[in-house]
């Protein structure tokens, strides 16, 4: 009988961290055909809260890469590798003491909150967060589906507690 609730409960969680990984995946699939460009994968897992190193995602992407590589991903190579992933929890994501030092860096007005403006500036054109988090500009999708889940689309906000109502 645990073993049937332990089942229950792993087979819930891969049917939401599919839903997860389609919803991030389709954000990139901009031919509608299943297929993503090579360098927006780690976008993509970033965007599913994994924070893996340079070395992690390399070895990610050579998972998930035709034999000949084409430059492109396909969902049904990528949904089972990033599955396995997240229910594994081999990427940590990024210490909530950390992000909360970061935020204070961005922050230095201590208002509490960024604009979607700052974020998009700081995420794509300051030099020293290109280092830590390359972006380009299909990440400004990313970026706005960011404030979404915080909560502070609407009002173009991020609150620095995470709840985006400012």
């Amino acid at each position: 009988m645990a073993d049937d609730r332990d089942r229950d409960g792993t087979e819930l969680a891969v049917a939401e961290f599919h839903k997860k990984i389609k919803e991030a995946f389709e954000v990139f699939d901009h031919e509608s055909n299943s297929t993503v460009d090579v360098r927006e994968v780690g976008t993509i897992i970033r965007s599913l809260g994994c924070c893996p190193s340079e070395g992690e995602l390399h070895d990610l992407i050579a998972e998930v890469e035709e034999e000949e590589p084409t430059g492109y991903i396909r969902f049904e190579k990528f949904l089972p590798v990033m599955t396995e992933v997240l229910l594994e929890r081999r990427c940590r994501p990024i210490p909530e003491d950390i992000l909360l030092r970061a935020f204070e860096v961005l922050d230095p007005a201590k208002r509490g909150f960024l604009t979607k403006d700052e974020l998009i500036k700081y995420m794509t054109e300051e030099a020293s967060l290109q280092v830590l988090y390359p972006c380009n500009h299909s990440d400004r999708v990313v970026i706005t589906e960011m404030m979404k889940s915080a909560g502070g689309a609407a009002l173009g906000m991020i609150s620095q507690s995470g709840s985006g109502m400012c």
